[in-house]
């Protein structure tokens, strides 16, 4: 059964009414980055990075996955597949998918941010002030500007293993994770779906299917499946 690593990134889950981060004037739902999603401003003002991500898991609650997730679940039943998402939602499980790895945490997840190892699950908010059992505050479980990805070399092992590499949703401009697409074997098909492709994707041998998520998988299983 032929391995198909999809990597996906924002793009997908816009289709399902959730935000992107938009990159050309450094805010994210209205909010600056560097107020909401880096540990120095947790330091700074946990009420308000706390809130931003009760927002975002509230939103994330109300999304349902679209086609362009069901797709990538319906192709498991031919393929092994295996889902690397920047995402921090769980519109992917939601779908079908089984096998998701996300480099960016999950927002239905917490943490001590005194000792990340252990990990709770959380739908509701969680309340400011609110500490762990190590009586470190209690933290979304997500990856922010500045911290270590810690399922990258998890991602780099099943990319090196991919015979189909697929992109959906990601302009692969955001380092470490646009590394991977340099880790893939010689010979490996690879893909990628977005509304604007950047220009290097043929550069790097990508097929580019020019459309948004849904479309371009709706493209890509019948490619595949045909």
């Amino acid at each position: 059964m032929e391995k198909i690593i999809f990597f996906t990134g924002a793009g997908i889950s816009a289709e399902s009414g959730l935000p992107t981060f938009r990159d050309s004037d450094g805010l994210w739902m209205g909010y600056d980055i560097n107020e909401v999603a880096t540990p120095d401003a947790w330091r700074k003002n946990r009420n308000l990075v706390q809130e931003f991500y009760n927002m975002r898991r509230r939103d994330a609650l109300k999304a349902q996955p679209n086609q362009a997730h069901q797709l990538i679940a319906r192709l498991e039943d031919k393929f092994r597949v295996t889902v690397i998402t920047q995402n921090i939602d769980d519109l992917h499980e939601r779908a079908g998918s089984t096998r998701v790895v996300h480099l960016h945490g999950e927002i239905f997840k917490m943490k001590s941010d005194r000792d990340g190892s252990t990990l709770y699950d959380i739908r509701e908010d969680i309340p400011s002030g609110a500490r762990a059992k190590d009586g470190g505050y209690l933290r979304p479980h997500v990856v922010w500007f500045g911290e270590a990805v810690p399922e990258m070399e998890r991602a780099l092992h099943l990319v090196q293993d991919a015979d189909i590499f697929v992109v959906v949703g990601s302009s692969l401009q955001v380092y470490p994770a646009a590394g991977l697409a340099h880790s893939l074997s010689f010979g490996v098909r690879r893909f990628l779906i977005d509304r604007n492709p950047p220009p290097s994707a043929v550069d790097y041998g990508f097929e580019v299917i020019a459309k948004k998520a849904t479309e371009g998988m709706a493209d890509l299983v019948n490619l595949l499946e045909g």
